[in-house]
């Protein structure tokens, strides 16, 4: 197997190991931090970059309660509700702004927090990642095309090592504009589809 070969099918291995919370896994009890905290780093272990990194800490949570992104714990314990909002923050954080994921949570936890809507915060958990798989599906054979696009890059670069550096960066590059352009229209739809109308809302 050449080299290239090996890369690609390491990235598809770590690729495919990442996998979200399944619901039914969440305890319907509630939990104290201590509880929440070990939850969260046993069940998304494989999205680690390194072994000793933290997944979530008494700080992140304490700090996303502060900053109104998680509603206050019942007497220190947390709802099955409350660790879905954590779910949610935890991939959110990777690619938008405390203030963002603010403005796309308030209304979430205004309307379906608790038990007061037809429709609870499980039920759209449940319904948004059960595209998962097709949308893992989607985003390999996306990276398996920037992959050999990459390799076609700098041919008349005659040192082997130095055009394999430029291949790796050239990939790099196709991946993190792929992120850039869609961190882009994320915000767009805070600005547009949900500050827009709070402004709206506050006029009337």
């Amino acid at each position: 197997m050449s080299n290239d070969e090996e890369c690609l099918k390491s990235l598809i291995e770590s690729i495919r190991k990442l996998d979200y919370i399944n619901p039914d896994d969440i305890p319907n009890i509630d939990l104290y931090m201590d509880q929440v905290t070990t939850f969260m780093d046993e069940h998304l272990k494989s999205s680690k970059r390194y072994s000793e990194d933290k997944l979530l800490t008494k700080t992140m949570i304490n700090n996303y309660t502060k900053n109104e992104l998680l509603p206050p714990p019942n007497k220190k314990k947390y709802s099955k509700e409350h660790i879905l909002l954590l779910i949610f923050i935890y991939y959110f954080k990777n690619i938008l702004t405390i203030s963002d994921i603010q403005h796309i949570f308030n209304p979430l936890t205004e309307k379906y927090y608790g038990k007061g809507s037809d429709i609870g915060l499980e039920a759209i958990y449940k319904e948004v990642f059960s595209y998962e798989k097709d949308q893992m599906d989607n985003l390999l054979k996306d990276v398996i095309r920037k992959f050999n696009k990459s390799r076609e890059t700098f041919p008349n670069i005659e040192s082997e090592e130095e055009r394999e550096f430029l291949n790796t960066f050239s990939f790099i590059c196709m991946l993190s504009f792929d992120v850039y352009v869609k961190k882009q229209m994320i915000e767009k739809l805070i600005d547009e589809s949900i500050l827009d109308k709070k402004k709206v809302k506050k006029k009337d």
